[in-house]
């Protein structure tokens, strides 16, 4: 990739170095063992969990940081690497209460530029007292539609018991999307698995042993706020992870597993693993830590149940990112076969938000950022229930389609082009066609869906399709058989690339290792595809 993909001068090769620069500053000398970092510096902050950058657009970002003490957080931005005619942001005093993670909004930055940040730490006692700087870099959206997009999307990190294998080279997947030098990535949920705790090895059917580092917090089930905030430290040990975050945006949103296993509102656990019973005590401490170890820009860290997981971020005229949040109001899941349900998955005041948000939106794409997928049966084991939208009935819609037969009628009807789903959760990857003159459900235009999976986590058969909205299974890549391991293969990401001449998507399922398994290019300015 030469400058034209980001349409600016910066090229590849200066953010690639810039990477290498960050990692440097990021490099955890205790991660192998899974201790937490050491303090450093005699006495001076220390940023050793990394730089996150979050919900980017052509104006705007949040830098996050974590210390290993109280401490202020400074965040210096330039044009140029050595940082001359810096401007200066003063952020939080950070501290026990938001575990010493702290994020800095930047607001005014230039559009369709290259942004190097560095992070310092500073004693809130004696501001001279400053730690090593961290730096990194990102690049905010173009305000002309001739600059291109390039993104990046995946979920389902650390399930199954497969966590940071230092013998297999860690979480491989984000150095190699890094390398794939994309303006953001869309984390689909299921960042942590908070339910499932990781063992020093698993040993797999064939006999070899998968290695993990291991932490206390990772010995249990998280119940405490410290446990959830333990999840998502461990992730943060991994060194190909912490130089991914410095240099690529993330938007982020949740699923089940980062409070426990196809949750809902209102649900009391039967699991013997818990003592917290109660799913609401649980998901409101998962709630904090999420909010304290993302940069969400509508879910501040010291308002986190007062915020909203679902919104939009907009990266130029030619995408607008519309974030779902298919847990926090949802109904119980259930047979999912009711003849009238107002609330369903989204809850409606998400979905009318929702329906608001697109008919406003003037972005050439809009992709729908779902944590679950439309039309794969995805069962709640164990139970007559249905975890997700589909019932396995491929009538009429009933039960949680019934909003979404809504919401696509409404596209139809107001005539809203370029919309995309994009999802993740089942642990492989596919693409389907919906089409009404296949379905039972006939009242919208036809539409994509495309799923990935996992980032380092148990591989999964293909689930059936439910036929009420016509899905064709187009392509899928799958194992034969549950919770294949990353060592084997079958972990996965997509991409997606706007061209800026011709507005065309271009779709494109990765296998990790670099293959591209399957590539879709839709045009732009229609309503059905």
């Amino acid at each position: 990739m030469t400058a034209q993909h980001s349409g600016r001068s910066v090229g590849r090769r200066a953010i690639l170095r810039g990477g290498a620069v960050a990692s440097t500053a990021l490099a955890l000398p205790t991660a192998l063992s899974g201790m937490a970092p050491a303090l450093a510096l005699s006495g001076r902050p220390a940023a050793r969990w990394g730089v996150q950058v979050g919900d980017v657009t052509s104006s705007s970002g949040l830098i996050w940081a974590r210390a290993d003490r109280p401490a202020r957080m400074i965040v210096e931005t330039s044009a140029t690497e050595s940082f001359r005619n810096a401007r200066r942001w003063r952020g939080p005093i950070v501290g026990p209460g938001t575990d010493f993670t702290g994020t800095t909004a930047l607001r005014g930055l230039p559009p369709g530029e290259q942004v190097h940040y560095r992070v310092v730490l500073a004693d809130p006692d004696d501001p001279r007292r400053t730690g090593e700087p961290v730096t990194g870099t990102f690049r905010t959206a173009p305000v002309r539609r001739r600059g291109n997009v390039r993104f990046v999307w995946s979920g389902d990190l650390a399930g199954q018991g497969f966590g940071i294998n230092p013998e297999i080279g860690g979480y491989r997947v984000f150095e190699e999307m890094r390398l794939r030098d994309p303006d953001f990535f869309l984390l689909s949920g299921d960042s942590i698995y908070a339910d499932e705790p990781i063992k020093e090895s698993v040993t797999l059917p064939d006999g070899r042993v998968y290695r993990n580092i291991t932490t206390d917090e990772k010995a249990k089930v998280a119940e405490t706020l410290a446990e959830f905030r333990g999840n998502f430290r461990y992730n943060l040990l991994d060194e190909n992870l912490r130089r991914f975050n410095a240099q690529v945006p993330s938007i982020v949103q949740w699923d089940d597993h980062e409070v426990t296993n196809n949750w809902y509102p209102g649900e009391i656990l039967d699991d013997a693993r818990y003592t917290e019973k109660s799913v609401d005590v649980l998901a409101t401490r998962a709630r904090q830590a999420y909010a304290e170890y993302f940069p969400i820009s509508t879910l501040p860290t010291a308002g986190a149940q007062e915020g909203r997981v679902h919104r939009v971020v907009r990266h130029g005229p030619l995408l607008d990112v519309f974030v779902l949040d298919m847990r926090t109001f949802r109904n119980a899941n259930s047979p999912n076969r009711q003849p009238e349900d107002t609330q369903g998955i989204l809850g409606r005041e998400q979905l009318d938000w929702l329906k608001r948000e697109l008919s406003r939106s003037r972005a050439v794409w809009k992709v729908i950022a779902a944590d679950m997928p439309l039309g794969v049966v995805v069962p709640d084991y164990g139970t007559p229930d249905f975890e997700a939208v589909a019932n396995a009935d491929p009538g009429a819609p009933l039960g949680r389609e019934l909003q979404i037969a809504e919401l696509l009628r409404f596209i139809k009807h107001r005539r809203i082009t370029g919309t995309v789903w994009l999802t993740a959760d089942v642990h492989y990857t596919s693409a389907q066609h919906y089409q009404p003159s296949r379905a039972a459900f006939t009242d919208f235009e036809p539409f994509w869906e495309f799923v990935t999976g996992p980032l380092n986590a148990g591989g999964y058969p293909a689930n059936d399709l439910d036929g009420t909205f016509g899905p064709e299974l187009v392509f899928v890549k799958a194992p034969d058989r549950l919770e294949v391991s990353p060592v084997e293969g079958y972990q996965f990401y997509g991409e997606v690339d706007i061209d800026g001449a011709s507005g065309e998507l271009t779709v494109r399922l990765r296998e990790v290792g670099g293959t591209v398994l399957f590539t879709k290019v839709l045009q732009p300015g229609h309503v059905g595809q």
